[in-house]
């Protein structure tokens, strides 16, 4: 994997978390990135989703104390 395709693949990952993707753009990471690349950019990708909320979480947690 090239680290352009890896930064492709995060971004695409990223856009679809949100739901907000042009055809055109879709089209074109479909030709360009693997399944293996979007697979492992979305599991990073919702790792550290989880994770973020989980820190939000806690520090709400602490300021109510």
């Amino acid at each position: 994997m090239a680290e352009g395709g890896n930064l492709k693949a995060a971004l695409a990952v990223f856009w679809g978390f949100f739901g907000v993707r042009k055809r055109r753009d879709y089209d074109a990471d479909a030709q360009n990135l693997t399944p293996v690349q979007i697979i492992i950019a979305g599991l990073i990708g919702g790792l550290l989703f989880i994770l973020t909320l989980l820190l939000l979480v806690f520090l709400m947690l602490q300021f109510v104390k």
